[in-house]
């Protein structure tokens, strides 16, 4: 199973940018571009500070998809 997350969406449906983004969590830009391309996966704390600054559920920012051999 892999961690997959709708960050990029859920910012630009908001008209947020990745710099405003940085910004706003003090984390560095190419962080938040790591993550939305899933090459990164956030810790527990920073994943948490991206839940309660798009005030959403967890399910609507990150899932866990299933390997094709997995059941």
């Amino acid at each position: 199973m892999r961690v997959v997350n709708h960050i990029k969406e859920v910012r630009q449906e908001r008209g947020i940018t990745q710099v405003k983004m940085a910004e706003d969590l003090q984390i560095t830009r190419q962080t938040i571009n790591a993550i939305e391309k899933n090459k990164y996966n956030p810790s527990l704390e920073l994943a948490l500070k991206l839940i309660a600054y798009f005030d959403v559920p967890i399910g609507d920012l990150f899932y866990l998809e299933k390997e094709e051999n997995e059941r």
